[in-house]
């Protein structure tokens, strides 16, 4: 089983990588600034392992119960990125396990992330979420309030404030989602226009396993691919 379980992670991780730089040289872009973090919620430690040998560097939760469990069971130089909803009472652990948080969206959970990692002596690479499609479901910040979350984020010590994430309206066809991209893009030139101290925008998380390619296409440097990497997501 788990070497059926490998070949077909390593088979699909190469597909995947071929498909970012396809879509890297299409857009005249390095192929080598976009980080591929592959999402393992859900999926068991065995598969993580797997995907870990078959050379995944970056690997993304949603749940922090669930990576309390599993982040101590993977080995290797691997970076844990954070990519779900964040409770501020879960912010301890979130400081403690990842190295990246990508859904700031609310100065609370900030203030507590920036107290947690600081109390773990750490400095926390985040991302703030934005919601460009302005969902009342979604988290996120909506753009007028971006401004005044980063100019929060920025001072804080033990937090680094590198760019935004996106997940766009689900749709059908991800042509659908390139105008989020664009949008998410220019929202944080402007951030960075304001040459605020503390504060990057060098990342932008956009592109999952349906749209990921247009999102290369339009400036993002970090996909979150599960499926196409991990196969179908298993219903617990």
């Amino acid at each position: 089983m788990g070497n059926v379980m490998a070949n077909s992670i390593s088979r699909r991780l190469e597909e995947v990588r071929a498909r970012m730089g396809k879509a890297a040289r299409r857009a005249g872009r390095d192929p080598g600034r976009i980080r591929l973090i592959a999402v393992s919620k859900t999926k068991p430690v065995p598969m993580i392992r797997e995907a870990v040998a078959a050379g995944v560097t970056d690997l993304g939760e949603n749940y922090i119960q669930e990576a309390r469990e599993k982040i101590p069971q993977v080995a290797g130089d691997v970076h844990w990125h954070f990519i779900g909803h964040l409770q501020t009472n879960k912010a301890k652990y979130a400081a403690r396990l990842f190295d990246w948080v990508h859904t700031i969206d609310r100065k609370e959970i900030a203030d507590a992330l920036n107290r947690r990692a600081a109390m773990e002596g750490r400095v926390l690479k985040v991302l703030i979420e934005v919601n460009v499609g302005k969902e009342a479901t979604k988290s996120g910040v909506m753009e007028e309030e971006l401004m005044p979350l980063v100019e929060h984020v920025a001072p804080l010590p033990s937090l680094s404030l590198r760019g935004l994430m996106v997940i766009p309206p689900l749709a059908l066809d991800p042509e659908e989602a390139r105008g989020y991209f664009v949008k998410t893009r220019r929202l944080a030139e402007q951030v960075a226009a304001r040459g605020i101290p503390g504060v990057a925008m060098s990342e932008l998380s956009m592109g999952m396993t349906a749209d990921f390619e247009v999102a290369i296409e339009e400036g993002s440097t970090m996909i979150r691919v599960g499926t196409a990497i991990f196969g179908p997501r298993e219903m617990p």
